[in-house]
C-alpha cells in the first residue's frame, strides 16, 4: 500500500506568509498528524508540495518521497504530478490539510477496497448542510457519479452523502482514468473526482464522524480542529487511567504517553514525543516538550525541553530544564533553577536561585542558593564536574573548566576559578575587612 497526500495549496484564507499545512495543531504541525498516520499502514509515503515546497519539506520525516505542483490546476493535475509514483498496486490519496483522519476509518476503507475487489473505493460522510461538497450520486445504492456544487440541481443538492476525497484507488485504473480527464471547466483546473467517471466498479464506505474528514480552511476552523483533536486525546487518556483535573484548560500533544495514576493539572502543555511514568504530578502551569519522566516524579509551574527526568524527582516550582538536562532518582530541583546539558546525580538538591550549564554534579550533593557554573568565557563552553557528597554554599561562582573532588565543600560567596581536591574547603572570596566607626566620621564630614 501506497499513500499520497495532497499538501501543495497556498492556503489563502488563513491569511498567512506560511503554507497552511505547517500551521500546527498541538503543536505538530498539520502535515505531520496525516503523514504518522499514513505510516501505521503505508509502505512508501508521498507528498505533493506547491507554495513553500522548502519550508515544508523541512519538517517531513526522512523517507517520505516529494513531488512538486509548480502550477496549480487542481487535484487531479496534482496526482498527475506524482506519476512515477503511480506505478502498480494500491494507492491511498489523503489531504494535508485533515489532520484528524483515523487509522482505523483507512484499515476498514483499504479492506472494504480488496474485498470487493473495486477499481476505487470512495470514503464518504453526511452532512445536514452539504453546501459546498461533491455530492454522491447512487442508483439502487451502487454509485453512479460525484456531483459537484455548481454542477447540481435542486434534487440534487439536497444529497447529503457526500465526497471526503480520500480514496483508494487501483494505480493500473488510475493512470489510465487521469489521462482522459479534461480541464474543460469553469476553472481550468484537473478534477481528481472526474476520475471515477471512468471505471467500472466504484465502491464506497461512509463514515459516522465527519470531524475526521473535515478539512481546515482558516484560523477558525484551525482552532476548532485543535478543539476536536485536545477533546480525544484527553478523553483516550482519562480511559486509560490518567487523571486529568480540568480537559478544557490542559494541552497533551498526540504523540505523549502517560502512565496510569499520574494527575495532570490545569494549564499544564505537554508536547512532542513525551513519555511520562505512572503516579506523577504534572501541573498546574507546567510545559513539557519531548522528555522522559519516570515515575513518582513531580513537575510543578516548571518548564521542560529534551530532558530526562528519573524515579522519584521533584521539579519546581518556576524552574527550567532545557536541552540535555538529566535529572536522576530523588533528586529535587526548586525555585528559579535553569539547567542545560546538565546532569545531577541521585540524591542531590539545588533548591533556589541557580544556574548549571554544562556540569555534571555527583550524588548527595547539595548547590546552594544563588550558585553559576559560569560555563561561557564568550567563545567557548566549558565544563563543570562537582563529585559526590560535596556541599556547594550560597552565590558561589564555579568558573569551568573546574574540577570539584567529593565530599569538599566551598564556601558561601566563592569565585572558584581552580580546582578542589577531595575532602577540602575552597574559598574563593576577598578577607572581610570592618571599619568600626566609619559612618558616623563620614557623616562629621558632610556637616
Amino acid at each position: 500500500m501506497k499513500t499520497l497526500i495532497l499538501a501543495a495549496g497556498k492556503g489563502t484564507r488563513m491569511k498567512s506568509k506560511y503554507p497552511k499545512v505547517l500551521h500546527k495543531i498541538l503543536n505538530k504541525p498539520i502535515i505531520n498528524w496525516v503523514v504518522d498516520t499514513a505510516a501505521l499502514f503505508s509502505q512508501q509515503i508521498g507528498v505533493v508540495l506547491g507554495f513553500g515546497a522548502q519550508e515544508v519539506q523541512k519538517v517531513l520525516p526522512p523517507g517520505v518521497l516529494v513531488f512538486e505542483q509548480k502550477e496549480q490546476l487542481g487535484t487531479g493535475h496534482a496526482v498527475m504530478c506524482a506519476q512515477e509514483f503511480l506505478d502498480s498496486g494500491e494507492l491511498l490519496v489523503l489531504y494535508g490539510d485533515v489532520p484528524l483522519i483515523s487509522s482505523s476509518t483507512l484499515n476498514i476503507l483499504i479492506e472494504k477496497h480488496r474485498k470487493e475487489k473495486n477499481d476505487a473505493t470512495i470514503l464518504t460522510f453526511e452532512l445536514d448542510d452539504p453546501t459546498g461538497y461533491g455530492r454522491i450520486s447512487k442508483h439502487d445504492g451502487k454509485f453512479i457519479k460525484i456531483i459537484e456544487e455548481k454542477d447540481a440541481n435542486e434534487q440534487e443538492k439536497r444529497i447529503c452523502e457526500l465526497n471526503s476525497g480520500i480514496a483508494v484507488y487501483d494505480c493500473e485504473k488510475l493512470k489510465l482514468a487521469l489521462k482522459k480527464i479534461s480541464s474543460d471547466n469553469a476553472q481550468g483546473e484537473y478534477y481528481l473526482p472526474d476520475v471515477f467517471l471512468f471505471f467500472k466498479k466504484v465502491g464506497l464506505l461512509k463514515t459516522d464522524d465527519p470531524v475526521e474528514v473535515s478539512g481546515i480552511n482558516d484560523r477558525v476552523q484551525l482552532s476548532g480542529m485543535q478543539a476536536h483533536a485536545r477533546e480525544r486525546i484527553n478523553k483516550a487518556l482519562m480511559l486509560q487511567g490518567v487523571t486529568i483535573t480540568d480537559p478544557l484548560c490542559t494541552y497533551i500533544g498526540p504523540d505523549v504517553k502517560i502512565g496510569s495514576d499520574t494527575v495532570v493539572h490545569p494549564q499544564s502543555y505537554i508536547f512532542g514525543k513525551t513519555f511520562i511514568g505512572q503516579d506523577c504530578e504534572i501541573g498546574p502551569m507546567s510545559v513539557i516538550y519531548d522528555s522522559e519522566i519516570g515515575d513518582n516524579v513531580k513537575v510543578i509551574r516548571s518548564e521542560m525541553d529534551k530532558t530526562s527526568v528519573f524515579h522519584g524527582a521533584s521539579i519546581g516550582p518556576f524552574a527550567r530544564m532545557r536541552e540535555g538536562t538529566v535529572i536522576e532518582e530523588n533528586v529535587k530541583i526548586g525555585d528559579f533553577v535553569e539547567t542545560k546539558k546538565t546532569t545531577l546525580k541521585k540524591n542531590s538538591k539545588a533548591q533556589h536561585l541557580a544556574y548549571l550549564g554544562d556540569a555534571t554534579i555527583g550524588e548527595n550533593t547539595n548547590i546552594g542558593a544563588g550558585t553559576i557554573t559560569c560555563n561561557y568565557d564568550g567563545v567557548n563552553k566549558h565544563k563543570t564536574f562537582i563529585g559526590d557528597n560535596s556541599f556547594i554554599g550560597s552565590n558561589s561562582s564555579i568558573v569551568a573548566p573546574v574540577n570539584i573532588g567529593k565530599n569538599s565543600i566551598v564556601g558561601a560567596g566563592s569565585v572558584i576559578t581552580k580546582d578542589v581536591p577531595e575532602y577540602s574547603l575552597a574559598l574563593g572570596r576577598a578577607r572581610q575587612e570592618n571599619k568600626d566607626g566609619w559612618v558616623n566620621k563620614k557623616n562629621k564630614k558632610g556637616d
